[in-house]
């Protein structure tokens, strides 16, 4: 009851308004960024030791906190040319097939694929079958989304939509949540035909970044916006795009194109760069 409650909640949220308050304080060159880092490490548990900066005092803002880099070498990618890796650091919130346009979001409730990838499109069958990846990034994690196979980027779509929360609880509690939410949506041709990797906004996520774009959100907009590229070639672990604050990144590949792992179960804790999948054949 209390999670239907907080749903219910979420709806008559200012989720923008919001949002772009977190933008602009966590941006905030100050010395009180200090003693907040200082209480968010304790509160979530995070570990410095494997970030370029261990200390609050490194960063001139909470955000650059929040959004920071790794030592080189901490986070090894997966060799098999073969092999998916993981995009992010997190816990997988659902890893499976999807078919007739319907993706499992969390038990008894489902997104469309479609509607994630912001509308109908001519790639391969990811509108309609393929595999699926979910991977939720909570506030203690890295935040920066790589690179889960080889490929040429297509197409950049950014999707207006809600800021609803993507804690777990929301996601059994809010129908259509990912495919609702603000994104934006990547598409890249790979040797396996066509992969999406979607990075999906939730409240106080204030900022999308892209490698090849720069600041894509805010501002937040009314429609949808495509942009076509070429020429863009980003290798297995390549960094692909930031969250200024935690959200949940999705990759989808057509159908019959990769297995994923046996071993990998839901709410399993994972790290980029290992391996999650592997081509078929």
């Amino acid at each position: 009851m209390w999670k239907q409650t907080k749903g219910l909640l979420f709806h008559l949220f200012p989720h923008h308004l919001v949002s772009r308050f977190t933008f602009w304080l966590t941006r905030l060159q100050t010395p009180l960024k200090n003693p907040a880092i200082k209480i968010f490490i304790r509160a979530f548990d995070v570990d410095m030791s494997e970030s370029e900066h261990a200390h609050a005092e490194n960063y001139a803002s909470f955000n650059q906190f929040f959004t920071r880099k790794l030592i080189a070498g901490s986070r090894p990618i997966d060799a098999n040319k073969n092999s998916i890796a993981c995009p992010a650091d997190g816990r997988i919130s659902q890893i499976s097939h999807y078919e007739n346009d319907q993706a499992i979001q969390a038990k008894g409730q489902y997104f469309s694929i479609t509607q994630l990838l912001g509308g109908a499109n001519n790639y391969g069958t990811l509108c309609q079958s393929g595999n699926f990846a979910t991977v939720y990034l909570s506030p203690k994690n890295y935040h920066r989304v790589h690179m889960p196979f080889d490929g040429e980027l297509v197409e950049m779509i950014y999707v207006p939509g809600r800021l609803f929360s993507v804690a777990p609880y929301a996601t059994e509690v809010i129908k259509g949540l990912f495919s609702r939410n603000e994104r934006v949506v990547s598409i890249f041709k790979t040797r396996l035909g066509y992969m999406a990797v979607v990075m999906v906004g939730a409240v106080n996520v204030a900022a999308i970044e892209m490698a090849w774009a720069g600041l894509v959100t805010p501002p937040h907009g009314k429609n949808i916006v495509r942009k076509t590229y070429s020429n863009i070639h980003l290798n297995k672990g390549d960094e692909l795009g930031v969250f200024n604050m935690g959200s949940t990144a999705i990759i989808a590949f057509e159908t019959n194109k990769i297995d994923w792992n046996s071993s990998l179960e839901i709410q399993q804790t994972v790290k980029m760069g290992q391996s999650i999948g592997q081509v078929i054949g």
